[in-house]
């Protein structure tokens, strides 16, 4: 497959590793904003996105559905809150690791989306191409993001792309999430289609109906030898052949039970020389296909202004993303309850339409406007204000979320463990360098050193005296009488892991106990 090459191409490969995991801790401003209870469901975290995406690999890995992120374009221009003027090879080195990092984070059927304008669009579509996969790429979307062409161009763009990728494969030529996709509600346009139709018999009585070809084309090498023959018209008796150069779609003995069916139109006097098949409303999909252009989900000036209406001042960013789009973007991709992260949250649109929607959500937002744009926005959502999609979606208010900042490092440059580190931050860590997926919430914060089983093994982790007063170091070096508690407490008859401070068990105990044990803190796999 082709790829892409740029001046520290092979530099940006290994940002992604070498990138440290911190900690993630309430923010000192405040911390819970609106229920507590559902506040543990959606996260806004301030800091820098490449950071923050490796601090929540270790809870999140492999458990989003949706990703949105409306990265800066590199157009050139300068725009208060972002850098959108980065040299094009360093837009790419920036683009890579956070790719890498959020491609893990998705769920098998996860999906991600992305806007951009001309200047890097192409050439993140090699990029992501060879990050996901060119297999798992689903659509180049057109939204239609302004009125009219710019007076400065002789040909204006009023568009901006919208890249669609799967996280892993499907079936056939559909990805997986493709597969797991949400129809689009039907329009009244669509509806219209279906008419009551009269025929030699009257109406018939399954309801209305739309009127499809019963033929293929002989071109392109869909037309089949066999599938030329005649029909019998059940109201002339006549024989009907197909148009010349083209054949039934439907095999003889099928065809002829479609005929008893009433399952063809041929005419309102029955004398029709070709039938067309009747395809009736009641057996129609209950949604429909969405196209790739989008010209019906609002404009940047339309976002502008709801910002405008929120806020009572312009926009501060100049390209907000009307609430529309993110709403036609999460119908497709995901579910009530499902998990949506933007790592370029920017005004807090699409966590706020997550939240109007019944989703989960995360949000990452570098700077100040952290808290001084996209935390009053999301208080307004939880006190139930009626812009944007609230309507559309009966929004009344409620819920909350938390606001996060990055903390310390896990490991300091000696590569010691942080002081600051807690018990659930690496708990969490040693479990995704071990089994390679996220430790669920509950598991981290819980007071047993079992963190879990996985394929047969059991994991202990003796840190921060998670045993109580039990010496030597409380509970924190694996001794005669640790291993007891341990049995006691969250016993397993399988192989088990142990990570500790040290180890005063013999080698011929720890095998016959079935463990393995690893040293803290340099057995921790970086």
């Amino acid at each position: 497959m082709p790829t892409l090459d740029w001046l520290d191409r092979q530099a940006a490969f290994s940002v992604a590793a070498n990138t440290p995991t911190h900690v993630l801790r309430p923010h000192p401003a405040d911390h819970v904003f609106g229920d507590a209870t559902a506040a543990r469901d959606n996260l806004l975290i301030q800091g820098d996105n490449l950071q923050a995406l490796k601090a929540l690999l270790p809870f999140y890995r492999g458990q989003v559905k949706c990703i949105f992120i409306d990265p800066p374009y590199n157009t050139k221009s300068a725009f208060e809150h972002y850098d959108d003027n980065l040299e094009h090879s360093q837009w790419l080195s920036m683009m890579l690791p956070r790719l890498q990092m959020l491609r893990d984070l998705l769920i098998d059927d996860g999906s991600i989306w992305v806007t951009l304008d001309d200047a890097e669009a192409h050439y993140f579509k090699v990029l992501a191409d060879e990050v996901f996969g060119r297999s798992n790429f689903i659509a180049d979307i057109s939204w239609k993001r302004r009125d009219g062409a710019p007076n400065d161009r002789k040909i204006g763009p009023i568009h901006d792309h919208l890249f669609v990728y799967s996280n892993g494969t499907g079936v056939g030529s559909k990805t997986a999430a493709e597969l797991a996709f949400n129809l689009m509600q039907r329009t009244e346009k669509a509806d219209a289609q279906y008419q009551l139709y009269e025929e030699p018999f009257g109406y018939d009585e399954r309801g209305p109906f739309r009127k499809v070809d019963s033929t293929g084309n002989a071109k392109g090498g869909r037309h089949v030898d066999s599938l030329v023959y005649p029909v019998t018209n059940p109201f002339t008796g006549a024989e009907v052949y197909p148009r010349k150069g083209r054949c039934w779609v439907y095999s003889r003995d099928v065809m002829e039970k479609m005929v008893a069916d009433r399952r063809f139109f041929w005419g309102k006097d029955g004398t029709a020389g070709t039938p067309m098949r009747k395809l009736f409303k009641s057996e129609a999909k209950p949604g429909m296909a969405s196209p790739s252009i989008w010209d019906d989900v609002g404009l940047n000036q339309h976002a502008a202004r709801e910002i405008e209406l929120l806020f009572g001042e312009k926009a501060a960013f100049e390209t907000p993303k009307p609430e529309a789009l993110l709403q036609r973007v999460i119908h497709i991709a995901t579910n009530p309850g499902d998990l949506v992260l933007d790592s370029f949250l920017g005004s807090g649109t699409t966590a706020a339409v997550a939240h109007k929607m019944g989703r989960r959500w995360i949000g990452i937002e570098m700077g100040e406007h952290a808290t001084t744009h996209c935390t009053p926005r999301l208080q307004k959502v939880i006190d139930g204000e009626q812009g944007g999609i609230s309507a559309a979606v009966g929004w009344q208010g409620g819920g909350g979320f938390q606001l996060l900042q990055l903390g310390a490092p896990l490991f300091d440059e000696q590569g010691d463990i942080h002081p600051d580190v807690r018990f659930a931050d690496l708990a969490a860590f040693i479990w995704m360098r071990e089994t390679g997926t996220a430790l669920p919430l509950q598991s981290a914060s819980g007071p047993l050193p079992l963190l879990g089983v996985h394929e047969g093994t059991a994991y202990y982790l003796l840190f921060n005296g998670i045993l109580g007063d039990r010496r030597p170091a409380s509970g924190n070096v694996l001794t005669t009488a640790v291993l007891q508690a341990l049995n006691e407490l969250c016993g397993h008859d399988g192989p088990k892991v142990v990570y500790g401070e040290a180890c005063r068990l013999g080698d011929a105990r720890l095998k016959a106990e079935g463990i393995s044990f690893k040293q803290l803190p340099h057995a921790v796999p970086r």
